[in-house]
């Protein structure tokens, strides 16, 4: 995990970038010369290149030698960038780009490695915003903290009492909540678990502050509603931090109305410096508002698409709230839980299919990801939809013989490398030695023909897709443990974990003749690194810094 940054540094970059983007001035061809670039053609091959010429619109012209290149725009605009390497843009399939902003502007627990040492955290945060009516973050750990257990009310009302506290946890699958907030929601004793969540209870039947998946909204109901101001400083954040790490086109798993309102006005407006492919969350009000008119396939010049579904099967395995076949190894009472029953999961599979919308459902427990195999097997085929490229995100857990059926249903997989690192100090721990085989099983997809859609879940993890690189080739973190890779014959070559997290994302989102690898036609979205991927020790992959981002032909990020 990065560290955190100032805000106001990143206030005062993204409007950096955004006057680099929205105020560029339109100019002829460019060529940029001189580079030890890199790309994958339409084979999948990876090649070599020392120029790459656009024109004003962003479109790439050519890509080859430089004498080549240079001949079929003579008159172009020339950057020399001194043998530095060049890639292709780097492709998010997974990440949520307002928790992100969320995560640069509020209290940031994600480093926080003690119960004591994130309640100081807390107490100092909310000194230092006395003006605050809730106090809010994310990021906190309970596994990294060793407690064996959740943390409670008590323990935060002991550093702030005066006001509500809501706090996610790191995969936001689960809240803590100190005692005024949990009076705010009405919890009581009394209060039953709502289908596909759970109240963490002490002995006396009492809830303890924590809030696991659906019954979070029980606390949703009572926060204050987010300002659209508040939502677009969010997203300046987040396309600041996107920008400065390499990313330039990212799938957004779960666009609401005031979201996708914002997005809109950013494409209009030339703000928006990453490209989104957005999925909207959920088939209820939000789905029926934006799917008025069917797919969004292209908005504001390729910037902004809407075209998906996000759904959620189960909870995540941290919290234990991933759905498993058979109970959790070190809960023998719990099988997790699944948020809805099928016949609910499919109407709503059904609707979104049939509105023309690619399906995408969070699945990570084993029977969270055999219910929704089931369920495509059933809807893929009644609604003739195989062409919308419907996928489970994130397939963390899935039990051997289903991951054939991704390949026979041409379900894609769209998986998180940094996942399996981040998760290696509890993951066996809670599926035991059997399960772990199906889980985080990328070697065994690829082997199938899955084509993979790499992502990062940010705010979740890093959104640096270097860590992803680095995770998915090692199968180490970012301190090299373990020595010989956590579970190393499920790793990725560098050219597949390259390809992962560029033309197979770009397919992932219907974007592969457009995105995903530098040839003539597409969009050229770049980045300048300042090392060669491809001969450095993939140990240091990690450690990858980002010079230059471009996108559409116009530079939004340099260092």
């Amino acid at each position: 995990m990065r560290a955190r940054r100032n805000p106001l540094n990143i206030s005062l970059l993204a409007l950096a970038v955004i006057g680099a983007f929205g105020a560029g001035a339109a100019h002829a061809d460019t060529v940029v010369d001189n580079a030890n670039g890199y790309t994958l053609n339409a084979k999948g091959d990876l090649v070599q290149f020392t120029a790459i010429a656009f024109d004003d619109k962003g479109r790439i012209i050519a890509v080859g030698a430089s004498a080549d290149v240079l001949k079929k725009a003579p008159n172009a605009k020339r950057v020399d960038l001194k043998g530095r390497t060049l890639l292709p843009g780097l492709i998010d399939a997974h990440g949520h780009v307002f928790g992100l902003g969320q995560q640069l502007t509020q209290l940031d627990l994600f480093h926080s490695t003690s119960l004591d040492g994130a309640l100081k955290s807390i107490g100092e945060y909310a000194k230092a915003n006395a003006d605050h009516a809730w106090i809010r973050g994310r990021g906190w750990n309970q596994e990294n903290w060793k407690l064996g257990r959740f943390p409670t009310a008590k323990e935060l009302d002991a550093v702030v009492s005066d006001r509500p506290v809501w706090l996610d946890r790191v995969d936001s699958h689960a809240g803590w909540a100190n005692s005024r907030a949990l009076a705010l929601a009405g919890i009581t004793r009394s209060t039953p678990d709502p289908v596909g969540g759970k109240i963490v209870r002490d002995a006396n039947g009492d809830a303890t502050g924590v809030l696991v998946d659906a019954a979070q909204e029980l606390m949703t109901k009572v926060l204050p509603q987010q300002t659209e101001a508040e939502g677009r400083v969010m997203l300046d954040h987040a396309l600041a931090e996107m920008a400065r790490v390499g990313i330039t086109a990212v799938h957004d798993a779960g666009v609401d109305v005031a979201q996708d309102r914002i997005y809109r006005a950013y494409a209009d407006s030339g703000k928006l410096t990453t490209r989104v492919y957005g999925m909207i969350a959920g088939t209820d009000k939000d789905f029926d508002q934006l799917s008025t008119k069917g797919p969004v396939k292209d908005y504001g010049n390729g910037m902004y698409a809407l075209r998906a579904v996000k759904l959620y099967s189960d909870g995540a395995l941290g919290s234990r709230g991933a759905a498993l076949i058979k109970p959790y190894s070190d809960d023998p009472h719990s099988h997790g839980l699944l948020f809805h029953k099928s016949a609910d999961m499919d109407k709503m599979m059904a609707k979104a299919m049939r509105k023309g919308y690619q399906v995408n459902v969070h699945a990570i427990g084993d029977a969270g990801n055999k219910q929704i195999l089931d369920l495509y097997q059933k809807e893929v085929k009644a609604t003739g939809t195989g062409a919308q490229r419907h996928r489970i995100e994130h397939a963390q857990v899935v039990q051997p013989s289903d991951i054939p059926r991704f390949k026979t249903l041409d379900i894609i997989p769209s998986m998180q490398p940094t996942h399996a690192t981040s998760d290696k100090n509890m993951a066996e721990t809670r599926v035991g030695p059997e399960r772990i085989k199906g889980a985080y099983a990328w070697r065994s997809f690829l082997h199938q023909g899955s084509r993979i859609a790499c992502g990062s879940d940010f705010p979740v993890e890093s959104p640096n897709p270097f860590f992803g690189l680095h995770a998915a080739v090692t199968r180490q973190d970012a301190q090299g443990q373990p020595v010989a890779g956590w579970y190393p014959n499920q790793a990725m070559s560098l050219k597949e974990a390259f390809r992962c997290f560029t033309l197979d994302a770009a397919y992932a989102g219907h974007q592969e003749n457009t995105l995903g690898s530098l040839e003539p036609g597409k969009q050229a979205d770049f980045i300048v690194i300042d090392g060669d991927l491809f001969r450095m020790p993939t140990y240091d992959i990690h450690k990858t810094g980002v010079l230059e981002t471009w996108v559409a032909g116009k530079q939004v990020f340099k260092k």
